[in-house]
């Protein structure tokens, strides 16, 4: 567990440039939060899909009826429950249904997601009980199977526990090629979602789209962050444009969020975009009619832990409130302002570790030396760099560097300047068999003006081999871009 953050143990220079603000969330249980919104609006719509809605009111009905079932089931504080369907409304009442018998949910989308990949999920996080929905087959050896929309009426009640301190359990890609479940707290998700800017200024009336993969971390970010300020979660069906038409807030990769056109929503006002770098025209395009965030943080560090407002300049931000983030050299010294170096965060962000992998916990949580205690810091692998005026630039990923031609390279700036061509939207740099591969979108970005901007921008060595227009960049299932299935492509490319 991380210690309470305290602003004074942080030396004068990191108060400066490496902290949030201290600033209490107002709730220590995020599910406590949405139930003192059932009580202020109890008729108010929290969750609409495809014609189905309900209130404040009967969701919380629903999901204290569940969770007493699963009460019965032997569902204890500190145990975790699989939520394994898709996007509905049985889906917000599964994860509110486990949060109010004290366990920590864990969301996959039963349509995507193989069997082989679900065992795994169950055997990490030890699993007993699964959730999910008639519309779905779970194989039946994973577990005890409950189907949310046929639990008897007739359920005994009984006082709820207070609960666990895990909220949900987030399963990240891995180095080995196994997922790694990420443990999120109950005080992580508060800090993030019940603080400003995290909490997006969202309130009643406001329409918040539910538009990623349930499995995402940011999908926590989109359903817990409306529930618990009154807004209602809209959850989108298969025209992602549809949804997005009645929204007044968006929270997407950018990837996603490219899919759309401004005009098209005229009723946004706030957009928040993470999980991959933002192209500055995405920024641009959307803050002419919205308050645009640009936000940064894996899921270890709680969906995101720091915030930009853009203005005009594309940044990162700075920390999230309670939280703390340190540029450091290789020797885990500060580096000096300007200075590019590896983030590392610390404070209330920090989750719990990894389930049932020491080894990674140990080398990616270390213990804080600035905050001190019992306080750890996490290992974000991302590079960047503080500004004279203490905001964040993101200068790439360790693990995207690459050396062509002797010299250490960014992908992503690389990246950065083929999307200063004229008409390009988006694009996306690999490295395939040592040579230097740009991808443009659309199809009528020009590639030599692209190579020659490129030129203009970076050094020599920097230049791509190859740049392919394409229509449309692939996506990963969590709408990221999917540099896998670029190269791909590559076979085809004469």
């Amino acid at each position: 567990m991380t210690a309470p953050f305290q602003l004074s143990a942080l030396p004068a220079p990191l108060q400066r440039y490496g902290a949030g603000p201290v600033c209490p969330p107002g709730f220590s249980r995020v599910h406590h939060a949405i139930a003192a919104q059932a009580d202020k609006h109890p008729n108010a719509i929290a969750v609409e899909h495809l014609g189905t809605c309900l209130t404040y009111q009967q969701l919380d009905r629903q999901a204290e009826h569940l969770a007493a079932y699963l009460a019965g089931l032997g569902v204890r504080p500190g145990d975790r429950v699989g939520l394994f369907l898709t996007r509905s409304v049985s889906m917000v009442v599964g994860i509110l249904g486990i949060l109010k018998a004290g366990a920590a949910y864990v969301p996959q989308d039963i349509r995507i997601t193989p069997p082989k990949h679900l065992r795994h999920v169950v055997s990490t996080a030890g699993i007993r009980v699964i959730l999910t929905t008639g519309d779905h087959e779970v194989p039946a050896d994973l577990g005890e199977i409950v189907t949310i929309d046929d639990i008897p009426a007739n359920v005994r009640r009984s006082p709820l526990p207070s609960g666990g301190d895990a909220a949900m359990v987030i399963f990240t890609s891995g180095t080995t090629g196994q997922p790694n479940g990420v443990q999120v707290t109950h005080a992580n998700l508060c800090n993030v979602l019940l603080t400003e800017p995290g909490s997006l200024r969202i309130g009643p009336g406001d329409r918040v789209g539910q538009l990623l993969n349930i499995a995402f971390d940011m999908a926590a970010w989109e359903i817990l962050g409306a529930l618990a300020h009154g807004a209602t979660l809209v959850i989108r069906g298969r025209d992602v444009a549809a949804t997005a038409a009645s929204l007044t807030t968006v929270i997407a990769t950018p990837s996603v969020l490219s899919t759309l056109d401004p005009a098209d929503c005229p009723d946004v006002r706030t957009v928040a975009v993470a999980g991959e770098r933002c192209p500055q025209s995405l920024a641009e395009t959307w803050s002419r009619q919205a308050a645009f965030h640009n936000s940064c943080g894996p899921t270890e560090v709680t969906i995101v832990n720091t915030v930009q407002r853009y203005d005009g300049r594309l940044t990162i931000g700075r920390p999230v409130p309670n939280t703390t983030v340190y540029i450091l050299d290789d020797d885990l010294r500060p580096c000096p302002i300007g200075e590019v170096g590896e983030m590392w965060a610390g404070g209330a962000c920090v989750t719990d570790g990894y389930l049932g992998n020491e080894a990674l916990t140990a080398e990616r949580y270390r213990p804080d030396p600035f905050l001190g205690g019992t306080s750890r810091m996490f290992r974000t692998r991302d590079l960047g760099r503080w500004t004279p005026d203490g905001q964040l630039e993101h200068h790439g990923r360790t693990d995207d560097q690459v050396k062509v031609r002797g010299f250490r390279v960014e992908l992503d700036a690389i990246t950065s300047a083929l999307e200063l061509t004229p008409g390009c939207v988006r694009a996306s740099t690999v490295l395939h068999e040592n040579r230097l591969v740009g991808f443009v979108s659309p199809a009528t970005v020009q590639p030599e003006l692209a190579r020659r901007i490129v030129e203009q921008q970076l050094p020599y060595y920097c230049s791509p081999t190859l740049i392919v227009p394409v229509d449309r960049l692939p996506m990963t299932e969590r709408g990221k871009i999917d540099r896998r299935a670029l190269v791909s492509r590559l076979g085809t490319v004469a």
